[in-house]
Protein backbone atom coordinates (compact mmCIF):
# COMPACT_ATOMS: atom_id res chain seq x y z
CA UNK A 1 0.00 0.00 0.00
CA UNK A 2 1.30 3.45 -0.94
CA UNK A 3 2.16 5.93 1.76
CA UNK A 4 -0.34 8.79 2.14
CA UNK A 5 0.60 12.32 3.15
CA UNK A 6 -2.05 13.48 5.60
CA UNK A 7 -2.72 16.99 6.91
CA UNK A 8 -3.17 16.57 10.66
CA UNK A 9 -3.83 19.01 13.51
CA UNK A 10 -1.13 18.30 16.10
CA UNK A 11 -1.64 21.17 18.54
CA UNK A 12 -4.29 23.68 19.56
CA UNK A 13 -4.35 26.90 21.55
CA UNK A 14 -6.67 29.76 22.41
CA UNK A 15 -6.91 33.06 24.21
CA UNK A 16 -10.18 33.91 25.93
CA UNK A 17 -10.23 37.43 27.42
CA UNK A 18 -10.93 37.57 31.14
CA UNK A 19 -13.43 40.44 31.02
CA UNK A 20 -16.97 39.06 31.15
CA UNK A 21 -19.68 41.33 29.76
CA UNK A 22 -23.19 40.21 30.71
CA UNK A 23 -26.36 41.24 28.90
CA UNK A 24 -27.21 43.37 31.93
CA UNK A 25 -24.43 45.79 31.00
CA UNK A 26 -26.51 46.86 27.98
CA UNK A 27 -29.46 48.01 30.11
CA UNK A 28 -28.18 51.59 30.00
CA UNK A 29 -27.49 51.63 26.24
CA UNK A 30 -29.38 53.84 23.78
CA UNK A 31 -30.57 51.69 20.89
CA UNK A 32 -31.76 53.10 17.55
CA UNK A 33 -33.02 51.53 14.33
CA UNK A 34 -31.35 51.91 10.93
CA UNK A 35 -33.35 55.06 10.18
CA UNK A 36 -32.08 56.78 13.33
CA UNK A 37 -35.27 56.42 15.39
CA UNK A 38 -34.85 55.42 19.03
CA UNK A 39 -36.35 51.98 19.72
CA UNK A 40 -39.67 52.22 21.51
CA UNK A 41 -39.23 49.00 23.47
CA UNK A 42 -37.41 49.09 26.79
CA UNK A 43 -33.84 47.81 26.98
CA UNK A 44 -35.09 45.01 29.21
CA UNK A 45 -37.41 43.86 26.43
CA UNK A 46 -34.69 44.24 23.78
CA UNK A 47 -32.17 42.27 25.83
CA UNK A 48 -34.61 39.50 26.71
CA UNK A 49 -35.57 39.13 23.05
CA UNK A 50 -31.88 39.13 22.08
CA UNK A 51 -31.19 36.30 24.52
CA UNK A 52 -34.14 34.31 23.19
CA UNK A 53 -32.99 34.68 19.57
CA UNK A 54 -29.23 34.23 19.98
CA UNK A 55 -28.85 32.29 23.30
CA UNK A 56 -26.06 34.75 24.25
CA UNK A 57 -26.06 35.75 27.92
CA UNK A 58 -22.50 37.05 28.11
CA UNK A 59 -19.42 37.62 25.99
CA UNK A 60 -15.71 38.39 26.47
CA UNK A 61 -13.95 41.67 25.71
CA UNK A 62 -10.18 42.20 25.54
CA UNK A 63 -8.43 44.63 27.87
CA UNK A 64 -7.87 48.12 26.44
CA UNK A 65 -4.15 47.44 26.12
CA UNK A 66 -4.63 44.17 24.18
CA UNK A 67 -4.87 44.10 20.38
CA UNK A 68 -5.72 41.32 17.92
CA UNK A 69 -2.12 40.43 17.08
CA UNK A 70 -1.27 39.98 20.77
CA UNK A 71 -4.20 37.61 21.36
CA UNK A 72 -3.20 35.74 18.20
CA UNK A 73 0.36 35.36 19.46
CA UNK A 74 -0.79 34.07 22.84
CA UNK A 75 -3.01 31.45 21.18
CA UNK A 76 -0.17 30.53 18.82
CA UNK A 77 2.27 29.96 21.67
CA UNK A 78 -0.11 27.41 23.17
CA UNK A 79 -0.61 25.61 19.86
CA UNK A 80 3.14 25.44 19.21
CA UNK A 81 3.77 24.09 22.71
CA UNK A 82 0.96 21.52 22.40
CA UNK A 83 2.33 20.25 19.07
CA UNK A 84 5.89 19.98 20.36
CA UNK A 85 7.36 21.51 17.19
CA UNK A 86 10.26 23.92 16.91
CA UNK A 87 8.69 27.25 15.89
CA UNK A 88 11.61 27.85 13.51
CA UNK A 89 10.45 24.89 11.38
CA UNK A 90 7.14 26.54 10.47
CA UNK A 91 6.65 26.96 6.72
CA UNK A 92 3.64 29.29 6.87
CA UNK A 93 1.89 31.47 9.43
CA UNK A 94 -1.65 32.34 8.31
CA UNK A 95 -3.76 34.68 10.43
CA UNK A 96 -7.46 35.10 9.75
CA UNK A 97 -9.05 38.35 10.92
CA UNK A 98 -11.12 41.14 9.38
CA UNK A 99 -10.19 44.39 11.11
CA UNK A 100 -6.53 44.21 12.06
CA UNK A 101 -5.21 45.67 15.30
CA UNK A 102 -8.13 47.84 16.35
CA UNK A 103 -7.02 50.05 19.22
CA UNK A 104 -9.34 50.86 22.11
CA UNK A 105 -11.46 53.93 21.36
CA UNK A 106 -10.81 53.78 17.61
CA UNK A 107 -12.58 52.14 14.67
CA UNK A 108 -9.73 52.51 12.18
CA UNK A 109 -8.14 49.28 11.00
CA UNK A 110 -4.40 48.96 11.54
CA UNK A 111 -3.18 46.28 9.11
CA UNK A 112 0.28 47.38 7.94
CA UNK A 113 2.37 45.40 8.51
CA UNK A 114 0.12 42.36 8.33
CA UNK A 115 -1.17 40.81 11.54
CA UNK A 116 0.69 37.62 10.61
CA UNK A 117 3.94 39.57 10.36
CA UNK A 118 3.29 41.06 13.80
CA UNK A 119 2.56 37.62 15.22
CA UNK A 120 5.76 36.20 13.74
CA UNK A 121 7.65 39.11 15.32
CA UNK A 122 5.99 38.59 18.71
CA UNK A 123 6.85 34.88 18.56
CA UNK A 124 10.47 35.90 17.79
CA UNK A 125 10.69 33.52 14.82
CA UNK A 126 13.92 34.23 12.96
CA UNK A 127 13.48 31.91 9.95
CA UNK A 128 12.78 34.04 6.83
CA UNK A 129 11.41 30.94 5.08
CA UNK A 130 8.40 31.00 7.45
CA UNK A 131 6.02 32.98 5.24
CA UNK A 132 3.49 35.09 7.15
CA UNK A 133 0.30 36.49 5.62
CA UNK A 134 -3.30 37.39 6.45
CA UNK A 135 -6.66 35.97 5.41
CA UNK A 136 -9.62 38.36 5.09
CA UNK A 137 -12.67 36.17 4.44
CA UNK A 138 -15.33 37.11 6.98
CA UNK A 139 -16.13 34.71 9.79
CA UNK A 140 -15.12 31.65 7.68
CA UNK A 141 -11.56 33.03 7.47
CA UNK A 142 -9.94 30.62 9.92
CA UNK A 143 -11.42 27.58 8.21
CA UNK A 144 -10.42 28.92 4.79
CA UNK A 145 -6.91 29.40 6.13
CA UNK A 146 -6.90 25.77 7.27
CA UNK A 147 -8.00 24.79 3.76
CA UNK A 148 -5.08 26.74 2.29
CA UNK A 149 -2.69 25.16 4.77
CA UNK A 150 -3.90 21.75 3.63
CA UNK A 151 -3.20 22.71 0.00
CA UNK A 152 0.38 23.69 0.89
CA UNK A 153 0.96 20.38 2.66
CA UNK A 154 -0.63 18.28 -0.07
CA UNK A 155 1.49 20.05 -2.71
CA UNK A 156 4.65 19.23 -0.82
CA UNK A 157 5.51 22.90 -0.32
CA UNK A 158 4.95 22.80 3.45
CA UNK A 159 5.20 20.41 6.37
CA UNK A 160 4.12 22.63 9.26
CA UNK A 161 1.62 25.51 9.17
CA UNK A 162 0.39 27.73 12.00
CA UNK A 163 -3.24 28.73 11.41
CA UNK A 164 -4.75 31.43 13.65
CA UNK A 165 -8.11 33.17 13.93
CA UNK A 166 -8.27 36.34 16.05
CA UNK A 167 -10.60 39.33 16.34
CA UNK A 168 -11.57 42.25 18.59
CA UNK A 169 -15.14 42.84 17.44
CA UNK A 170 -15.95 44.74 20.65
CA UNK A 171 -14.20 47.75 19.08
CA UNK A 172 -15.99 47.80 15.74
CA UNK A 173 -19.69 47.53 16.55
CA UNK A 174 -22.06 50.49 16.89
CA UNK A 175 -23.00 50.91 20.58
CA UNK A 176 -26.43 52.15 19.43
CA UNK A 177 -27.17 49.06 17.32
CA UNK A 178 -28.68 46.20 19.36
CA UNK A 179 -27.17 43.69 16.94
CA UNK A 180 -23.80 44.71 18.40
CA UNK A 181 -24.53 42.67 21.52
CA UNK A 182 -23.67 39.54 19.52
CA UNK A 183 -19.98 40.39 19.12
CA UNK A 184 -16.98 39.36 21.23
CA UNK A 185 -13.18 39.09 21.24
CA UNK A 186 -10.80 36.13 21.27
CA UNK A 187 -8.22 34.05 19.42
CA UNK A 188 -7.69 30.40 18.51
CA UNK A 189 -4.85 28.59 16.77
CA UNK A 190 -3.79 25.19 15.49
CA UNK A 191 -0.68 23.58 14.02
CA UNK A 192 -1.39 21.60 10.84
CA UNK A 193 1.37 19.12 10.02
CA UNK A 194 2.19 16.64 7.28
CA UNK A 195 2.07 13.08 8.57
CA UNK A 196 2.77 9.93 6.57
CA UNK A 197 0.44 6.98 6.95
CA UNK A 198 -1.17 3.99 5.26
CA UNK A 199 -4.73 5.24 5.77
CA UNK A 200 -6.39 8.58 5.14
CA UNK A 201 -6.78 10.80 8.21
CA UNK A 202 -6.74 14.48 9.06
CA UNK A 203 -8.32 16.61 6.32
CA UNK A 204 -10.54 14.36 4.19
CA UNK A 205 -12.44 16.93 2.09
CA UNK A 206 -13.49 20.56 2.01
CA UNK A 207 -15.91 22.83 0.15
CA UNK A 208 -16.16 26.61 -0.16
CA UNK A 209 -18.64 28.91 -1.87
CA UNK A 210 -18.92 32.69 -2.25
CA UNK A 211 -22.33 34.19 -2.99
CA UNK A 212 -21.37 37.75 -3.83
CA UNK A 213 -23.74 38.62 -6.65
CA UNK A 214 -26.82 38.91 -4.43
CA UNK A 215 -25.55 38.60 -0.87
CA UNK A 216 -22.37 40.70 -0.67
CA UNK A 217 -24.03 43.35 1.52
CA UNK A 218 -25.47 41.10 4.23
CA UNK A 219 -22.61 42.35 6.42
CA UNK A 220 -21.20 45.80 5.70
CA UNK A 221 -19.62 48.88 7.25
CA UNK A 222 -21.81 51.87 8.06
CA UNK A 223 -22.27 54.89 10.30
CA UNK A 224 -23.78 54.85 13.78
CA UNK A 225 -27.56 54.53 14.00
CA UNK A 226 -27.53 57.48 16.41
CA UNK A 227 -27.19 60.51 14.17
CA UNK A 228 -25.64 62.67 16.92
CA UNK A 229 -22.74 60.19 17.11
CA UNK A 230 -22.00 60.17 13.41
CA UNK A 231 -18.85 61.68 11.97
CA UNK A 232 -17.08 61.48 8.65
CA UNK A 233 -14.57 58.76 9.51
CA UNK A 234 -16.12 56.23 11.88
CA UNK A 235 -17.60 53.11 10.33
CA UNK A 236 -19.15 50.23 12.27
CA UNK A 237 -19.90 46.61 11.47
CA UNK A 238 -23.56 46.26 10.41
CA UNK A 239 -25.67 43.34 9.30
CA UNK A 240 -29.05 42.49 7.83
CA UNK A 241 -29.71 39.97 10.55
CA UNK A 242 -32.95 38.40 9.33
CA UNK A 243 -31.76 38.03 5.73
CA UNK A 244 -28.43 36.61 6.91
CA UNK A 245 -30.28 34.09 9.06
CA UNK A 246 -32.39 32.98 6.10
CA UNK A 247 -29.33 32.74 3.83
CA UNK A 248 -27.49 30.56 6.34
CA UNK A 249 -30.44 28.20 6.80
CA UNK A 250 -30.82 27.76 3.07
CA UNK A 251 -27.18 27.26 2.10
CA UNK A 252 -25.04 26.03 5.03
CA UNK A 253 -26.72 22.60 5.37
CA UNK A 254 -26.33 22.04 1.63
CA UNK A 255 -22.64 22.98 1.77
CA UNK A 256 -22.00 20.56 4.62
CA UNK A 257 -23.83 17.78 2.79
CA UNK A 258 -21.81 18.43 -0.37
CA UNK A 259 -18.60 18.20 1.64
CA UNK A 260 -19.65 14.93 3.27
CA UNK A 261 -20.50 13.50 -0.13
CA UNK A 262 -17.11 14.59 -1.46
CA UNK A 263 -15.42 12.72 1.40
CA UNK A 264 -17.62 9.60 1.01
CA UNK A 265 -18.44 9.83 4.72
CA UNK A 266 -22.04 9.04 5.76
CA UNK A 267 -23.59 11.49 8.16
CA UNK A 268 -24.10 8.67 10.65
CA UNK A 269 -20.31 8.51 11.05
CA UNK A 270 -19.97 12.16 12.12
CA UNK A 271 -19.13 12.45 15.83
CA UNK A 272 -18.94 16.24 16.15
CA UNK A 273 -20.03 19.31 14.18
CA UNK A 274 -17.86 22.29 15.11
CA UNK A 275 -19.77 25.16 13.59
CA UNK A 276 -19.07 28.89 13.69
CA UNK A 277 -20.74 30.27 16.80
CA UNK A 278 -22.76 33.09 15.25
CA UNK A 279 -26.22 32.60 16.74
CA UNK A 280 -27.30 29.70 18.94
CA UNK A 281 -30.80 29.36 17.54
CA UNK A 282 -29.52 29.68 13.96
CA UNK A 283 -26.96 26.93 14.50
CA UNK A 284 -29.65 24.69 15.99
CA UNK A 285 -31.82 25.29 12.91
CA UNK A 286 -28.87 24.57 10.58
CA UNK A 287 -28.24 21.27 12.36
CA UNK A 288 -31.90 20.28 12.09
CA UNK A 289 -32.01 21.12 8.37
CA UNK A 290 -28.78 19.23 7.74
CA UNK A 291 -30.17 16.01 9.15
CA UNK A 292 -33.49 16.60 7.39
CA UNK A 293 -31.59 16.50 4.08
CA UNK A 294 -30.81 12.87 4.94
CA UNK A 295 -34.37 12.10 6.04
CA UNK A 296 -33.36 12.05 9.72
CA UNK A 297 -35.80 13.74 12.10
CA UNK A 298 -33.45 14.36 15.01
CA UNK A 299 -29.70 14.93 15.24
CA UNK A 300 -27.70 12.90 17.78
CA UNK A 301 -27.43 14.41 21.24
CA UNK A 302 -24.28 16.44 21.96
CA UNK A 303 -23.07 16.35 18.36
CA UNK A 304 -22.77 20.17 18.20
CA UNK A 305 -20.88 21.65 21.18
CA UNK A 306 -21.67 25.32 21.73
CA UNK A 307 -19.81 28.18 23.42
CA UNK A 308 -21.79 31.16 22.14
CA UNK A 309 -23.94 31.46 25.29
CA UNK A 310 -20.91 32.53 27.34
CA UNK A 311 -18.31 33.58 24.75
CA UNK A 312 -20.47 35.37 22.17
CA UNK A 313 -19.47 35.61 18.51
CA UNK A 314 -15.71 36.15 18.13
CA UNK A 315 -15.84 35.59 14.35
CA UNK A 316 -12.80 33.69 13.04
CA UNK A 317 -11.81 32.68 16.58
CA UNK A 318 -14.93 30.68 17.44
CA UNK A 319 -14.10 27.30 15.84
CA UNK A 320 -10.40 27.04 16.84
CA UNK A 321 -11.27 28.23 20.36
CA UNK A 322 -13.99 25.58 20.59
CA UNK A 323 -11.60 22.89 19.37
CA UNK A 324 -8.98 23.92 21.92
CA UNK A 325 -11.49 23.87 24.78
CA UNK A 326 -12.52 20.32 23.82
CA UNK A 327 -8.88 19.22 23.48
CA UNK A 328 -8.15 20.55 26.98
CA UNK A 329 -11.19 18.85 28.54
CA UNK A 330 -12.94 22.15 29.24
CA UNK A 331 -16.19 21.25 27.47
CA UNK A 332 -17.95 18.75 29.76
CA UNK A 333 -19.64 15.96 27.81
CA UNK A 334 -17.54 16.56 24.71
CA UNK A 335 -14.34 14.89 23.57
CA UNK A 336 -12.61 14.05 20.31
CA UNK A 337 -10.98 10.63 20.13
CA UNK A 338 -8.61 9.14 17.53
CA UNK A 339 -10.59 8.07 14.48
CA UNK A 340 -13.54 10.35 15.18
CA UNK A 341 -14.96 12.16 12.15
CA UNK A 342 -15.47 15.88 12.70
CA UNK A 343 -17.16 18.44 10.46
CA UNK A 344 -16.09 22.09 10.56
CA UNK A 345 -18.45 24.66 9.04
CA UNK A 346 -18.72 28.43 8.90
CA UNK A 347 -20.68 31.23 7.26
CA UNK A 348 -20.04 34.96 7.13
CA UNK A 349 -19.35 38.19 5.30
CA UNK A 350 -19.01 37.85 1.58
CA UNK A 351 -21.29 35.94 1.81
CA UNK A 352 -18.91 33.01 2.22
CA UNK A 353 -19.56 29.46 3.39
CA UNK A 354 -17.06 26.67 3.93
CA UNK A 355 -16.99 23.18 5.37
CA UNK A 356 -14.37 20.54 6.08
CA UNK A 357 -14.53 16.86 6.95
CA UNK A 358 -11.71 15.81 9.26
CA UNK A 359 -10.72 12.47 10.83
CA UNK A 360 -8.89 12.81 14.15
Amino acid sequence: MNTIINSVITGTGSYIPQRRVSNEEFLTAEFYDSSGVKLDKSNRENIDKFLEITTISERRYAKKSTVTSQMAAWAAEQAIAASGIDKETLDFIIVAHNFGDLHAGETHSDMVPSIAARVKHKLQIKNPEAVAYDMIFGCPGWLESLIQANYYIQSGDAHKVLVIGAETLSRIFDPHDRDGMIYADGAGAVILEAREGKTKMGVLAHKTRSDTLIYSQMLYMGKSYKKDDQNGSDRYLKMHGRKLYQYALEHVPQAIKACLEKSDIPIESVKKLLIHQANGKMDDAILKRLYALYGIDKAPESIMPMTIAWLGNSSVATIPTLMDLIAKGKMPGHEINPGDVIVFASVGAGMNINAMVYRA
